[in-house]
């Protein structure tokens, strides 16, 4: 099952009583992991010495800093009640800049965070520091729901197919991994979901082309078939022998759709109420630092659940 080394939590204000930081706690202390308990203090605006002409810019860094600095190490006496040794850090900066090269100094596998509480629009759920994580952090990013329950009841685990693209294979089976170890670690009913759709569809059914409807539902039912069979050896071929045995146990659901993944996932996720859909977020580029597909993007903006994002092997953030 897939194990972590270095786990990295975003312990923002009113981080000691979260969900957020019992999880942290709980994959330490199951994978042996490190823990690094991290907050950011925002570069004081230029001018802002004039608006308080008896403290310079750089006395109020240093007082937040400190401030800062006191509460993590509140939080980290929690830890160590609960048999975790855990590393505070106050980072300065703008903060998913410099969590991201925090990451990247330590070599980071996950980051959890908290969604974003300042979000003020109600057709979102994720801030920007969320998004930016989630599109240029080179690890796993699990960002939290502020409501969310202790235990997760289901987990939503969604792959991708395309037999040109290595890469996604690799994302593909990262993803599945990801998801059945915590679903294991979570009691959870895991799921597995595969949107598809037929290239070419809409011009075999137009008028104009000279093809009978059966024969095109024929194509699109074979179609249908091979991507069931992808998925069931995708799971199949799942892991070592230990993995096996939790897949085995796990008997995850899969659910094959046609449809806009888009639509598809969302809808999916909602119908089986899930608690947390584990995917991943980046498209082709061409170049070693992928993008944000516009895909991802779409499903994110109507998720309401907790996340987990998954980079493809050889991802590079743009942050240096």
């Amino acid at each position: 099952m897939k194990r972590l080394s270095k786990i990295l939590l975003i312990a923002d204000a009113g981080a000691e009583s979260s969900t957020a930081l019992k999880r942290a706690l709980a994959l330490a202390r199951n994978n042996q992991a490190s823990l690094t308990l991290v907050d950011v203090v925002e570069s004081t605006p230029v001018g802002m010495g004039e608006a308080i002409p008896a403290v310079t810019p750089e006395e109020l860094t240093e007082i937040a800093v400190a401030e800062k600095r006191e509460r993590l190490r509140r939080i980290v006496e929690n830890c160590r009640s609960n048999g975790v040794e855990a590393r505070p850090k106050v980072l300065v900066g703008k903060a998913f800049i410099e969590i991201v090269r925090q990451v990247l100094r330590d070599g980071h596998d996950l980051v959890i965070k908290r969604a974003d509480s300042s979000v003020s629009l109600k057709n979102l759920f994720f801030g920007s520091t969320d998004m930016r994580l989630m599109r240029k952090c080179p690890c796993a990013v699990w960002i939290t729901g502020e409501d969310e329950s202790c235990r997760y009841r289901r987990i939503l685990a969604a792959v991708d197919f395309d037999p040109e693209d290595v890469a996604k294979d690799g994302l593909n089976r990262q993803i599945l991994e990801m998801a059945a170890s915590l679903a294991v670690a979570e009691a959870s009913e895991l799921h597995v979901v595969h949107a598809w759709r037929f290239g070419g569809e809409d011009v075999y059914r137009s008028a104009r082309v000279n093809i009978a409807a059966a024969e095109v539902d024929a194509m699109v039912a074979v179609e249908a078939n091979e991507r069931r069979d992808w998925l069931q050896g995708l799971v199949d071929s799942y892991g070592a022998k230990s993995d096996r045995e939790a897949v085995d146990y796990l008997r995850p659901k899969l659910h094959v759709v046609k449809g806009d993944p888009r639509e598809i996932v969302p809808e999916t996720a909602r119908d089986l109420d899930v608690d947390l859909i584990v995917m991943g977020t980046v498209a082709r580029s061409g170049i070693p630092g992928f993008f944000m597909g516009n895909t991802a993007e779409s499903i994110l903006s109507q998720i309401r659940c907790s996340i987990l994002t998954m980079k493809p092997p050889g991802f590079e953030s743009p942050i240096s």
